[in-house]
Parts: C-alpha cells; sequence; structure tokens
C-alpha cells in the first residue's frame, strides 16, 4: 500500500469519514476496499483529468465492474444538460442502488458527481478523488454539491457527504499555474477566517508552494482539510460557524455569474472577493489598515488578482449579491474580518459602506 502521508477524520456521527493525504494514493487499491461495498463503480471525470490519470484509477480498482463518463471540462459545463449526462450511463449501464460514483478531477466534476450521487435512486455511495488544489483543500470536504444556474452559482444542489477523500498530491503536478494560484485562495481563506499562524506560515513559504515542493503542499493541504473538517463537523448545513467558509464567495460569485462562468476561475473570484471583504471591514473600523495591506500583499505573491473585472459596475454588483444563498430574509449575510484569523458573519453592517465598497474598490487602497 502506498504511505498514507496523514488522514484527516470529518466526524459527524455515524458518517464520520477520513480524509486520506499523500502522494501517490490514486493508485492506492487498498484505500478503495475499504470504502466500496458492491461490484459496481462508476467513475465521472471531465476530457482533461482523464487522459491523465484515469487509468491508474481503474488499474487500482481491478476486480470492480468499472464504467466511466467523461463530461467536458470548465465551469460553464456544470449545468443540469451535462450533469443529466451521468444518470444516462448509470441507467444505460444498468446500475444499481449499491452502486458507488468516485469523482475524479475538479471541483466541477466533484459537485456534479457527488449531487448525482445524492439524487440516483435517491442516493448512492460516492467517493471525491479530487486532482486539484481548490478540489484538494474546498470543494471534495463537507459533502457540498450542485450545479449552476445562469442566475446563480451552485443554487441547485444537495448536502451528500462521501464514504472518504483521496488526496494524491502528485496529481498537483500536472496544474497550470493558474489553477494552482486558484486552489491558493482557498488556501488563505483558512488562514484568514480562523488560522493567523497558518496565514504567517503561507507569508514564508508561498514560493515553495508557487514552485510546487512537494512538503509545502503536504502540509498546506492537511493544514486547509483539518480547518474545514473542524468547521464541517460543528455546522454540517450552514446554520452558523460553516457559512465563515464563505469568506469573499458573495462577492466571488457576483464575479463568477457577472462575466459568465469560465471566465474567472473561481479561486480567482474569491480573492478579489477576500480582498473587498477585507475592504470593507477596514471602511466599517473593524480592520487596521496594514492589515488590509498584508492580506492584499500575500493574495498579490500567490498570483491571483486583487480587484474586480471593469465589465461588472456597481448595480450589477448588488442585484447578483442577492441571488445567493447566504440572503436570508431579504437580508445579505456577509463574512468580514475583525483581524487575520478573525472573522464573522453578519447582516448588521452599514449599507452605505458595502455601497463605498463596490463603488470605490479598485485594489488600491485609498
Amino acid at each position: 500500500m502506498v504511505p498514507v502521508t496523514d488522514k484527516v477524520n470529518v466526524a459527524l456521527g455515524e458518517r464520520t469519514y477520513p480524509i486520506y493525504i499523500g502522494s501517490g494514493l490514486l493508485g492506492s487499491s487498498d484505500i478503495y476496499r475499504q470504502h466500496i461495498p458492491s461490484s459496481q463503480v462508476m467513475v465521472v471525470s471531465n476530457e482533461t483529468v482523464a487522459p491523465l490519470y484515469l487509468r491508474q484509477l481503474t488499474d487500482a480498482l481491478e476486480g470492480f465492474r468499472i464504467e466511466s463518463v467523461i463530461l467536458p471540462d470548465g465551469e460553464q459545463y456544470k449545468t443540469l444538460e451535462v450533469w443529466n449526462q451521468i444518470f444516462t450511463q448509470l441507467l444505460s449501464k444498468k446500475y444499481n442502488r449499491q452502486c458507488t460514483i468516485i469523482a475524479l478531477g475538479g471541483g466541477v466534476v466533484g459537485d456534479m458527481a457527488g449531487f448525482a450521487a445524492a439524487t440516483y435512486q435517491r442516493g448512492v455511495h460516492f467517493i471525491q478523488a479530487p486532482t486539484t488544489l481548490l478540489a484538494q483543500v474546498d470543494s471534495s470536504v463537507g459533502g457540498k454539491t450542485g450545479v449552476n444556474h445562469a442566475l446563480g452559482k451552485n443554487m441547485i444542489g444537495a448536502f451528500y457527504q462521501p464514504r472518504c477523500v483521496v488526496v494524491d498530491i502528485a496529481t498537483l503536478a500536472s496544474l497550470d499555474q493558474r489553477q494552482l494560484s486558484a486552489g491558493l485562495a482557498e488556501v488563505i481563506k483558512y488562514g484568514l477566517i480562523n488560522d493567523a499562524d497558518f496565514f504567517s506560515w503561507l507569508e514564508e513559504h508561498m514560493e515553495a508552494l508557487l514552485a510546487r515542493d512537494g512538503s509545502a503542499l503536504a502540509y498546506a493541504v492537511d493544514r486547509s482539510c483539518r480547518n474545514k473538517a473542524k468547521v464541517v463537523a460543528a455546522d454540517e448545513k450552514e446554520s452558523g460557524q460553516r457559512a465563515l467558509l464563505n469568506l469573499g464567495h458573495t462577492f466571488g460569485h457576483a464575479i463568477e455569474t457577472g462575466m459568465g462562468y469560465g471566465q474567472w476561475l473561481h479561486g480567482e473570484a474569491v480573492a478579489v472577493g477576500m480582498c473587498m471583504a477585507a475592504d470593507m471591514s477596514r471602511r466599517l473600523g473593524w480592520l487596521e489598515r496594514d492589515v488590509q495591506t498584508r492580506i492584499m500583499a500575500l493574495i498579490r505573491k500567490a498570483g491571483l488578482p486583487v480587484e474586480p473585472p471593469a465589465g461588472i459596475d456597481y448595480k450589477q454588483f448588488l442585484s447578483l449579491m442577492g441571488v445567493d444563498k447566504k440572503v436570508m430574509d431579504g437580508r445579505l449575510r456577509l463574512v468580514l474580518l475583525k483581524a487575520i484569523g478573525s472573522s464573522l458573519v453578519t447582516e448588521d453592517f452599514d449599507q452605505t459602506e458595502l455601497n463605498n465598497t463596490l463603488n470605490g474598490y479598485s485594489g488600491k487602497l485609498d
């Protein structure tokens, strides 16, 4: 068996599951056999990832009945129409309710495969095998699944936990630099919301992460997964604390939707969203200017944008932010910052300062 660098448990009672983290784990048959209860396995991947890793995974699953469905690659394909291809394959191959769906790919594949697993015959077994940094540290953990709608990102979906998550750090070698940076946005998020020491570590080790140093990547993935697992265990369905994981996402989702899915990567939009949340937090008097400068410096260092696209104006931002899962009883809730490592979810803020951030933010301190 390939050595596991670490194992992080997502503690959800009888539904507790492990996140295996290591290099070369994608081909570790012993891991999968612990979590696949019957012979039928459907692998969901995409046109980019399948040529790289599908054979390695299927070789590890020798002895199972394996079929696959290969989806087009990109956020713009995260739709109900493309999602239906998974059901067509499951039904045409006569897969039953004891089958296991394995998501092999990034966040789009994981979200769509997980949503299919949640709904096929009212729920079948599910395993995440994420191959991008963003999926490894965020979207594969916690059970959020779904697809996009033209009017809003991830507005159709379900909470559905996997049986395990298999994080193979070696797959990050095939990521292009833009995708790697996009994943680092979610890594930085964990430092900002509740782990100031991790944020400081990132400041010291960002060059190593960008150079794909194996030990640095393994540590960043492990620490991120531990942070997320702790929050998910405390608030699985996002009724309270888990909403902190959405730092930057309300602004970011507006960018993704407004620009057209796939134009901006999710991590790029979240990076700008975190900068905008920091800007608004400073305007409210909650965050010191030098702290805002420090946040933006790390985001820039990660190779990420710090200002929104010129194509979205103030009114469009407000309209798109109003179609968000964090809107409650007509009131917009935002995740804002008190300090690095200290965040809060609030709807009690001065609307004028939100307007000022949307109207005046340009990635520069005024």
